[in-house]
Formats: structure tokens, C-alpha cells, sequence
């Protein structure tokens, strides 16, 4: 069995199939949220809005490297977006005024019932284990 097929196996099943189905959802609300706010709302608050449009660009390329088996770009995108959770759900609560509109990672993910802020943990943890040997 190559690499390929033991990757592939790993998102048709259990918690891979569970993560790529997640990421793929918020894939679709953020996208859909950030297009509508940009098109309708954009001169409102436009650094809220941008930053939902690239929330919205990590969670595609999550869903993709997940669903495809590339784990060093899911890493990397893990961490960005729990990077960009951490800062922006900070920067938000300390400066309400500079986030007067919410984005996706506003608040820690709050309007999102902080699934944002989990979901880069539940994900970092899965991919590292899953490279580890033996595991």
C-alpha cells in the first residue's frame, strides 16, 4: 500500500471523514457570509469583512488538503487559523470599536458557538498524531 491509499483511508473514515465534513461547512457559511457582507456591506466595516473572506479561504484550503491527505498544508492552515482566531478573537474583545461588525473569528468564534477556536486544536491534534509512527 502506498502513502497515497493509507491517506486516502484516513479521511474516508472516522474522525478524517468528521473534520473534512466540518471544514467543508464552514468552507461554504464563511464564503457565503463574506460575499454577501462584501457585496452588500463592504463600506461598513471592510477589515472585518476581508478578514472573513480569508477565513473563509482557509477553511477551503483545509477542506481540500484534509480531504486529499496533505498533511503539511493542513498543518499550516490549521495553524494560521488558530493564529488567526487567537488574534482576532483578542483584538476584537480588547477594541470593540475596531471590529464594529463580527467576523467568523470574532469573539473567539462566538457567533459560531467557538467551533472556530476547537476546531484548529481538534484538528492540529489528529494530523500530529496521525504522522507520528506507529500511530
Amino acid at each position: 500500500m502506498n502513502p497515497g491509499e493509507s491517506a486516502d483511508r484516513a479521511v474516508r473514515a472516522g474522525p478524517g471523514r468528521v473534520l473534512v465534513a466540518v471544514y467543508g461547512v464552514f468552507a461554504l457559511a464563511a464564503s457565503a457570509r463574506a460575499a454577501v457582507q462584501i457585496a452588500t456591506k463592504f463600506a461598513e466595516a471592510p477589515l472585518a469583512y476581508l478578514l472573513s473572506a480569508f477565513a473563509a479561504a482557509v477553511y477551503i484550503v483545509l477542506t481540500v488538503a484534509l480531504a486529499r491527505g496533505a498533511s503539511r498544508s493542513a498543518v499550516a492552515a490549521c495553524v494560521i487559523e488558530l493564529a488567526g482566531v487567537l488574534i482576532v478573537g483578542t483584538l476584537s474583545l480588547a477594541d470593540a470599536r475596531a471590529f464594529p461588525h463580527a467576523t467568523v473569528w470574532s469573539g473567539y468564534g462566538s457567533g459560531y458557538g467557538f467551533v472556530p477556536l476547537v476546531l484548529p486544536v481538534i484538528g492540529l491534534v489528529w494530523l500530529l498524531r496521525r504522522r507520528r509512527p506507529g500511530s
